[in-house]
């Protein structure tokens, strides 16, 4: 009897065509990149240019949405954009910032003030006394905050301004209007002595927060989860060693937005996961973050060298 050979073709998988790759330019660059900064994974200039931070935004967008990460638009991910965004002006496609008409500036006074100066000490842009006075200290503020999030820098207040700070800040207490010092308890965290003094990033395991303290005063606090016993998040004093706002983890291949790393590859960042899910999962031993507008306003109120505590207690 003779034996039939059965021939066994290995099966290719074969990528998707793409639309936009690395290396291309044009204004369907523009207009990828400024779809990207809506949702928030692209910063910066919009340019013509497909380069490594429009494909490190690309990938972290289809890594979130669960589309394979390609790196690369094909015809899933520019749909899945298109859905999500609006088609961006020309002059949003070239950087061409035009201001509002002025809702507050220089001079104006009252409680409206008072609001705006204690959100912006929210975020850590105002650090005077909040008096209701549009002055030198205030106007200094409003001008880092629009420079900071790509508004047309007047240093007077127009819709967008108003509009991006309260999306950023929660409405001010009587207290914080009032420049009733706040106590080193918040929200029921306590401090550990050790964020009492200067900059630090106060995260505590028992009391799953964090706390973003300035000289002892609390400037931010959001929920934190932390590492599973496999993966535990290091206790101890570190540094903010490095910021990247959209980054993607090279050995999960996740996403990691607004990333504050403190020690090795561990870092304070937004979870997608622990948004969903809260606490019926756990980090590679980051500590997680569930509030996408609380995080980001911690990633621009610090700075590279602030003081990192993660305590047990």
């Amino acid at each position: 009897m003779s034996e039939s050979l059965t021939s066994v073709t290995p099966s290719l998988t074969l990528l998707p065509e793409a639309i936009l790759a690395p290396g291309d330019a044009g204004d369907d660059v523009r207009d990828l990149q400024h779809r990207l900064m809506q949702l928030e994974w692209y910063s910066g200039k919009i340019t013509d240019n497909f380069g490594e931070q429009t494909q490190l935004a690309v990938e972290g967008f289809q890594t979130k949405r669960g589309l394979p990460a390609l790196g690369f638009v094909d015809d899933a991910t520019w749909d899945r954009l298109v859905e999500m965004t609006r088609t961006p002006t020309r002059d949003e496609m070239y950087n061409v910032l035009k201001p509002g008409p002025a809702l507050l500036a220089s001079g104006a006074r009252g409680e409206t003030v008072k609001d705006l100066q204690a959100r912006l000490k929210q975020v850590a842009w105002y650090d005077a006394l909040i008096d209701g006075v549009y002055g030198a200290q205030t106007l200094e503020a409003v001008t880092g905050f629009q420079g900071k999030r790509g508004i047309p820098v007047t240093g007077e207040v127009d819709q967008r301004t108003i509009d991006r700070l309260h999306a950023m800040t929660r409405t001010p207490t009587t207290d914080e209007l009032n420049n009733v010092a706040p106590k080193p308890r918040t929200e029921g965290m306590t401090l550990d002595d050790r964020c009492l003094s200067g900059r630090v990033v106060c995260i505590s395991k028992k009391q799953r927060k964090l706390a973003f303290v300035v000289d002892g005063q609390v400037k931010l606090t959001m929920d934190v989860r932390f590492g599973s016993e496999l993966t535990p998040t290091r206790n101890g004093a570190f540094s903010v060693n490095w910021k990247s706002k959209n980054h993607v983890s090279s050995l999960y291949k996740t996403a990691m937005p607004y990333a504050l790393f403190f020690s090795g590859g561990q870092a304070v960042h937004f979870s997608a996961d622990f948004a969903a899910r809260g606490y019926n999962g756990s980090s590679h031993g980051c500590v997680n973050v569930r509030n996408k507008d609380a995080v980001s306003a911690l990633f621009d109120a610090t700075s590279v060298g602030d003081t990192v505590i993660v305590y047990p207690g």
